[in-house]
């Protein structure tokens, strides 16, 4: 039986450079719901981004938010159901480590709020306008007015490429790669923010379908009863998961065909 939809975004729902949601899918969530199975959008992103990517079925979901830093509840808004604060001292020094390398830039997330101090415009143009997060400009990651959930590192050179250097002694915080050019930093992953979310709706990791494409969506594709991969995810994952799909929609139409559990 599966009762709980978690799925990435970026390269899972969103592929070759897609901006939006296939409309396709919104229906397909209004459907699920109707057989009691809850669809919740898992990514690196922000929850207002999220929102407005889901616009249409926006209220009824929950959210796994900055890769399960932070969990919110459906509502407009919903409450955060958990939350996973970073050591503030630890996170800072991190930070001043990412903005020391000439290529990088560093995104620090709060619970709602992205933190940026850039160095160079396109980092404020690619996080406000194009991902759409609510965005604060400081001088200095000390300014930043609330508790760290995630620090990021933007690779303009390449996330694979800095992730040696960036990663060295930062194991606590579980480096992980979450896109060509984004390297995350937490306490919490995926997998900690899918437990959280299972556990407050009383749903078993047993009755959990989860989809991904990248590093940091393995700790959720492996506490999920039935994860799938993307075609194009990372070969980690393929070496890990032999279900593989070619979009998300194609599943959720199989899934939503087949007889519906007693």
């Amino acid at each position: 039986m599966i009762r709980l939809i978690a799925s990435d975004i970026d390269g899972t729902l969103l592929r070759d450079g897609a901006v939006h949601i296939a409309p396709a899918l919104f229906d397909q969530i209004h459907r699920l719901r109707e057989r009691g199975v809850l669809f919740c959008p898992a990514s690196g992103r922000q929850y207002s981004s999220l929102r407005r990517l889901f616009a249409p079925v926006a209220d009824e979901l929950s959210y796994l938010c900055e890769n399960g830093s932070v969990v919110w509840g459906p509502g407009s808004p919903g409450p955060v159901l958990s939350k996973t604060a970073m050591d503030r001292g630890e996170a800072l020094k991190l930070c001043g480590e990412i903005l020391a390398q000439p290529h990088c830039e560093v995104l620090i997330s709060g619970v709602n709020t992205s933190y940026l101090c850039p160095k160079q415009g396109d980092i404020v143009t690619l996080i406000r306008d194009f991902v759409g997060n609510n965005v604060v400009i400081l001088r200095r990651p000390e300014e930043v007015p609330e508790e760290i959930v995630k620090v990021s590192a933007f690779c303009r050179t390449g996330a694979a490429d800095m992730a040696p250097i960036l990663s060295q002694g930062w194991e606590v915080f579980h480096p992980s790669i979450a896109g060509d050019r984004w390297l995350d930093f937490m306490l919490a992953d995926k997998g900690t923010g899918l437990r959280s979310l299972c556990q407050v709706l009383g749903v078993d990791l047993s009755e959990v379908m989860a989809f991904g494409d990248n590093d940091n969506d393995l700790p959720m594709l492996e506490l999920a009863g039935r994860p799938y991969v993307m075609e194009k995810a990372s070969p980690k994952l393929k070496e890990r998961f032999s279900c593989r799909c070619a979009s998300v929609e194609s599943v959720l139409e199989a899934f939503l065909r087949e007889p519906e559990e007693p």
